[in-house]
């Protein structure tokens, strides 16, 4: 007969051992091994054994299903991907803060990831993905925004790795796609 693991979590262990103790002097024999799994199954908050087990299955079984994506508001990516001009260079920084994280998502995404950069370099990067002539500021945000890690003497910038949100990766997607048009 194959064992199964299901994992018995207490929020409180003094609540736990009061049960356990409480129960077990109710008690005039030595309960059964089916009795004692039925008694920790109690102590934790479960009816018994069986309602454990179900428990943990059906988390097992949450755990597998693929994790349904955020939803993501088109117009917003919309509103956001008129500040890049049709070659997907950022014309314009937007005054709405979320707009501008959105915006610092498509200029991380043209940072070649696995490399370090001189300031000079990135500036270079930065440079070829807007028009407005503030590469510092961009910079910067990159750095604030924890996209970017850079040493303390500024010498040395990396991309950091990290999953965009999913309105940022549907304005990449929606600029890659006018790109190449």
């Amino acid at each position: 007969m194959s064992r199964t693991v299901f994992p018995l979590v207490a929020k409180d262990v003094s609540l736990l051992a009061r049960s356990l103790t409480r129960e077990l002097e109710a008690r005039e024999t030595k309960p059964s091994h089916v009795e004692m799994l039925n008694i920790l199954a109690r102590s934790a908050g479960y009816r018994n054994f069986q309602h454990l087990r179900a428990e943990s299955n059906a988390e097992d079984r949450l755990q597998q299903l693929p994790i349904p994506p955020e939803p993501v508001e088109h117009g917003r990516v919309l509103r956001v991907s008129r500040h890049f001009d049709s070659r997907a260079v950022l014309l314009r920084w937007p005054k709405k803060a979320s707009e501008r994280q959105l915006c610092l998502w498509v200029l991380w995404s043209i940072i070649p990831s696995g490399r370090c950069f001189s300031e000079a370099e990135v500036n270079d990067i930065l440079t070829v993905g807007h028009v407005f002539g503030d590469h510092a500021l961009l910079r910067r945000a990159l750095c604030d925004n924890d996209m970017m890690s850079r040493t303390i003497d500024c010498r040395e910038y990396r991309r950091r790795e990290q999953r965009p949100p999913t309105e940022a990766l549907a304005l990449i997607r929606h600029l890659g796609l006018r790109r190449t048009q």
